[in-house]
C-alpha cells in the first residue's frame, strides 16, 4: 500500500494545487506513513477516527477541499490504478463549462479492455444497464469507476449526509447527481492493473446493489416524474406497469388453470392476457425513450454563472449559493 501512495503522488507533483491523503483508520498506517515522509505544503493528511468506508473517505475528502475553497475537486484511488496523465482530459468538460461531473469510461477502447480482468469487465458491464436505470445517465457506462472530478457548484448541492459510505458510493453519487439535474460526462480512459487486491466482492454486488439500484430507480422515478413534474413520461411509465402487471398475472393464472383443469383457454381469454401485456411493454420502452431524452443539458455552473450576470444578486445568495464561493 505505501509503495502505491508514493506512487500516486509522484505522478500528480507538479498537476494539481492542493492533495489531501484521507486515512480511513487505515491498519497499515497510511496516513502516518504519507505525513512523515511527504514534506510538502501542498499534501495533506486527513485522519478519520474510525473506518468509515469507501464513500465515507471519499466525503470526508470533497467536505475538506470545500472548506479550503477548491472549484474543482478530483477523487482518485491509493491503489494507483488511475493513471494522472489523463487527469486534463478529465477535468477539461468542467473547466470548460460543459458538465458538473466528469468520470472515467474503461469500456470506451476496446483494445485496452484486454488488461481488465474478466470478473471485473463480466461484473461492470452488467451493473452498468441497471444504474442508468436508477440515475437516467443513459449515455454513462462503467459506473463502477471512481476516477471522478467534480465542480463545487455541484459538490455544495449533494446531500453529503445521504449519500452511500460504503462500496455502493459510486453508483448512488450518480443518483444523487441525477436529482439535483447535474450534467455528467464519460471521459474514455484505461485502468491500469498490477498486484493491487480489490475489495470489492462478486457477492456483495449480486445482493445488496440489486435491491438499493431498485430503491434508486422508485425514488428518482417519485422525485423527477411525480413530485417536479408530471408529464407523458409518467403517464406512460404508469399505465405501462399497470398492463403488464395485469397481462402477466392473468396469463399466468390463466395458464396454471388450463394446466390443472386440462382444457385449452379460449381464444377471448388468451387475447386479454396478451393484449395489455404488449401494450404496457410498449408504454414502458416509450418511457425510456422519454427518459433519454429527458437527461440534463445544463451545467448547474453555468446557471450560477448566468445568474451572477444579473443585478439580483441577493437571490443567488438566499438560494445557498454564496457569491464568495464562485
Amino acid at each position: 500500500m505505501e509503495r502505491h501512495i508514493e506512487e500516486v503522488l509522484a505522478g500528480l507533483a507538479g498537476r494539481v494545487r492542493h492533495i489531501y491523503v484521507v486515512d480511513d483508520c487505515c491498519s497499515e498506517k497510511t496516513g502516518r506513513f504519507v505525513q512523515e515522509g511527504w514534506k510538502d505544503a501542498n499534501v495533506s493528511v486527513v485522519f478519520l477516527t474510525e473506518n468509515q468506508g469507501v464513500g465515507g473517505a471519499v466525503l470526508a475528502g470533497y467536505r475538506q477541499a470545500l472548506k479550503d475553497g477548491h472549484e474543482i475537486v478530483v477523487k482518485m484511488d491509493g491503489d494507483n490504478q488511475m493513471d494522472p496523465a489523463y487527469l486534463p482530459a478529465l477535468i477539461s468538460p468542467l473547466v470548460q463549462g460543459e458538465a458538473d461531473y466528469a468520470k472515467g469510461n474503461r469500456f470506451f477502447d476496446v483494445y485496452s479492455l484486454g488488461a481488465m480482468p474478466a470478473i471485473r469487465l463480466l461484473g461492470n458491464a452488467s451493473l452498468s444497464f441497471i444504474v442508468k436505470m436508477a440515475s437516467g445517465y443513459w449515455d454513462i457506462m462503467d459506473p463502477t469507476n471512481g476516477y471522478t472530478a467534480i465542480h463545487h457548484v455541484a459538490l455544495r448541492r449533494l446531500p453529503l449526509d445521504r449519500l452511500d459510505r460504503r462500496y455502493f458510493f459510486e453508483c448512488d453519487m450518480l443518483f444523487r447527481l441525477a436529482t439535483i439535474r447535474a450534467v455528467v460526462r464519460d471521459v474514455p480512459m484505461p485502468a491500469r492493473y498490477e498486484d493491487e487486491i480489490s475489495n470489492l466482492k462478486i457477492s456483495r454486488v449480486l445482493f445488496q446493489f440489486p435491491w438499493r439500484l431498485l430503491s434508486c430507480i422508485l425514488k428518482r422515478f417519485f422525485y423527477i416524474y411525480i413530485l417536479r413534474d408530471f408529464n407523458i413520461g409518467s403517464v406512460e411509465t404508469i399505465f405501462g406497469v399497470i398492463l403488464l402487471t395485469f397481462g402477466t398475472i392473468f396469463g399466468v393464472c390463466n395458464w396454471v388453470l388450463s394446466a390443472v383443469s386440462g382444457q385449452f383457454a379460449s381464444i377471448g381469454t388468451i387475447m386479454l392476457a396478451v393484449l395489455p401485456f404488449v401494450i404496457g411493454a410498449q408504454l414502458l420502452l416509450s418511457a425510456v425513450g422519454y427518459d433519454i431524452a429527458n437527461r440534463p443539458t445544463n451545467p448547474l455552473a453555468r446557471d450560477v454563472a448566468t445568474l451572477l450576470r444579473f443585478p439580483a444578486r441577493q437571490r443567488v445568495e438566499e438560494s445557498g449559493i454564496q457569491t464568495s464561493d464562485l
